[in-house]
């Protein structure tokens, strides 16, 4: 086992879990502390002919959307991130990039592509994209709602120990449940913006520069083992 810090995780699942295993692979002591549950919700999917392509920020649109995605099957997806890229695959959508720098990359790099008109398929609370000129229209199919934090998460937010912040709702779900006695806790942010949100007073406060999991956990691998020497 790690003689590091422990690793809190508060994404939701099936995020949590993919998570959770990486942290094994790496000998983190990461313990699972989701703080929101995704569930879809109804929509109706718009006549496919009326869009150049899908883009798809996050895998549970593609695990949420239910039968009506089929009527988008001929779009090409832009999929930010292989598990979202991987998840459209499973659903048979057919993948024309994947993106890896993050959803207003990848979107600019549609509308560098001349595409005109693009269908967002996302979840109810999402952050601001620009469009480039381009007409995107968001669509909710998802929803992911707090839930009360699990039973050991008082005693582990109360010694030192790193947390994860996958997005800016988390950020500021994290700060409303620490509190202002938080400079035992160090956070590591899938970026800027959300390393913004999640306010000052932390003993640690650290961004990615690349907004994947893969580099939230390097980075909070070093802060583990320093915090825990």
């Amino acid at each position: 086992m790690s003689s590091g810090l422990p690793l809190i995780v508060t994404r939701p699942e099936p995020g949590n879990s993919a998570t959770i295993a990486r942290a094994a692979v790496l000998g983190l002591d990461a313990q699972a502390m989701p703080l929101f549950a995704a569930q879809a919700i109804a929509w109706t999917a718009p006549p496919q002919a009326d869009f150049d392509a899908l883009l798809l920020t996050s895998a549970q649109a593609v695990r949420l959307a239910g039968p009506q995605l089929a009527l988008l099957a001929a779009l090409p997806v832009y999929a930010v991130g292989t598990a979202t890229a991987d998840a459209a695959h499973e659903a048979r959508l057919t993948v024309a990039q994947t993106g890896a720098a993050g959803a207003q990359c990848l979107l600019d790099a549609m509308t560098s592509a001349k595409m005109a008109r693009i269908l967002w398929l996302c979840g109810r609370d999402r952050s601001a994209l620009d469009p480039r000129g381009a007409a995107l229209e968001p669509l909710a199919c998802y929803a992911v709602e707090p839930v009360d934090p699990p039973r050991a998460w008082t005693q582990l937010t109360a010694a030192p120990a790193v947390l994860l912040a996958h997005s800016v709702r988390a950020a500021r779900r994290i700060c409303d449940l620490v509190g202002r006695d938080r400079a035992h806790l160090a956070l590591v942010a899938i970026s800027p913006a959300v390393a913004a949100a999640a306010g000052e007073g932390w003993g640690e406060l650290a961004a990615v520069a690349q907004p994947t999991d893969a580099g939230m956990l390097a980075l909070a691998y070093s802060l583990c083992h320093k915090g825990g020497k």
